[in-house]
């Protein structure tokens, strides 16, 4: 029989109540806690919580506090990845975020989605889907991209806007719902 974790990585509907996932949630917390409370200048704990709270990240790393992820072991970060203030990652599913990277203030990543019937929704189950933003994306202030989506290599998500579907690489996209604007340069 699969773990809740397993269906929960596997993108499966499972039980955010069990006690495993609620232990690995709440050990994030306390590492959030910890890294969001750190004093400006305290660079190696905070690299040394980001080192216990991450998946993986590559080298050049910068996370603004407050930061707010599920569990944090679900991220997978390439090089020099900046999150500015205030940003959110929802992990239930994986989540792979290319090189070069840069988070605007309030920004949001969620896999974390519902069942839409009711009925489905009383259960308590829940499932993820995996969320992927390609090298050198740049994602605005306030913007939120929904589970299952894909943001292309270069792409820039503007302010505010809302990413229910899969971004091309090389494009200006905003808007909610999030549409392509036009192409960019490299």
């Amino acid at each position: 029989m699969r773990s809740e974790k397993e269906k929960m990585l596997a993108g499966e509907m499972y039980d955010a109540r069990d006690a495993q996932l609620v232990a690995e949630r709440r050990r994030a917390r306390d590492l959030l806690h910890a890294y969001n409370h750190s004093l400006e200048g305290e660079e190696e704990p905070r690299a040394r919580i980001l080192r216990d709270l991450l998946g993986s990240a590559g080298a050049g790393l910068w996370i603004e506090p407050p930061f707010h992820c599920d569990y944090g072991s679900n991220i997978t970060l390439g090089e020099n990845v900046y999150f500015n203030f205030d940003c959110v990652v929802l992990d239930v599913a994986p989540v792979r975020i290319g090189s070069r990277v840069m988070f605007g203030p309030g920004a949001h990543v969620y896999t974390a989605t519902h069942p839409l019937s009711a009925s489905e929704r009383r259960s308590g189950l829940e499932m993820g889907i995996a969320v992927e933003i390609g090298d050198d994306a740049w994602i605005g202030g306030g913007a939120i991209v929904c589970p299952g989506v894909r943001i292309g290599e270069r792409a820039v998500i503007g302010a505010g806007s809302v990413v229910t579907r899969d971004i091309p690489a090389g494009v200006l996209a905003a808007g909610n719902p999030c549409r392509v604007i036009r192409e960019i340069a490299e």
